[in-house]
């Protein structure tokens, strides 16, 4: 089965794992998914022993069912995360651009009304606002503002194409905010079912692996396959830099 078909087949076991029970990977989701694999053909020739054990055979039967809606969890949060971060690179040269033809419309408005007290208000409201919430709404309110009084703005030889630009771009970037709110939802949603994915994936993994070394604890042959390499290089690592640290004191 592939990893959606084994997402779709446990996505509402994985769903009900309550938010506050969801663990963070505690090691890179790959190497996790690559040893619940390798666990999965390994306790194969032990299964007689661990169901003797006490072990659940349901637990085994299911783990690359498990790993493989992990692997397909993953992938879409990496996904999603991609794609957010995809359209926050193009709203900021958006923003930038924005910000720019804002500042040359109060411009060109300021000298194009400068005889015109109640417009050059209507300006300095606008004038005011500087978050990039507010930018959106500038633009379309100085294109308004602009197709009002074109008489004024052509006496300066402004180009009036702008204030069209000012309109399409409010546009845009009205919508481009809105598919980065909804992105950044999508976001949360996939890290969550990911880290329930993960848990629902460890929930198998630990008492396969606690049932292997209490059976094979005499057995270090058999018993490594019950431990973690990654936790084993990563121990091996630390107790080598303390041993150094030892030396040079």
């Amino acid at each position: 089965m592939s990893s959606t078909s084994d997402y779709n087949e446990l996505l509402s076991q994985i769903q009900s794992i309550p938010s506050v029970k969801a663990l963070r990977p505690t090691m890179p989701v790959d190497v996790y998914l690559q040893e619940a694999e390798d666990l999965y053909l390994w306790c194969l020739a032990d299964q007689d022993a661990l169901i003797g054990a006490g072990l659940d055979v349901n637990l085994i039967n299911e783990l690359p069912v498990r790993a493989g809606a992990c692997r397909e969890a993953q992938s879409l949060w990496v996904l999603n995360r991609r794609m957010r971060k995809h359209t926050s690179v193009d709203w900021k040269l958006c923003l930038s651009e924005a910000t720019d033809l804002r500042s040359r419309l109060l411009h060109a408005f300021r000298y194009a009304f400068r005889a015109h007290d109640d417009l050059l208000a209507g300006i300095g409201e606008i004038a005011k606002s500087n978050s990039r919430s507010a930018i959106v709404q500038d633009l379309n309110d100085l294109s308004v503002l602009g197709n009002s009084n074109l008489d004024l703005l052509k006496a300066i030889r402004m180009d009036v194409e702008l204030l069209e630009t000012a309109s399409l771009k409010s546009c845009q970037m009205s919508d481009m905010a809105g598919f980065i709110n909804s992105a950044r939802r999508r976001k949360s949603e996939a890290k969550v079912i990911r880290n329930k994915a993960f848990t629902y994936l460890k929930e198998a993994i630990d008492p396969i692996c606690h049932c292997g070394k209490y059976v094979f604890w005499q057995n270090p042959d058999r018993m490594k396959g019950y431990t973690s390499n990654y936790w084993k290089h990563k121990n091996s690592l630390c107790r080598s830099s303390i041993a150094k640290e030892e030396v040079l004191k």
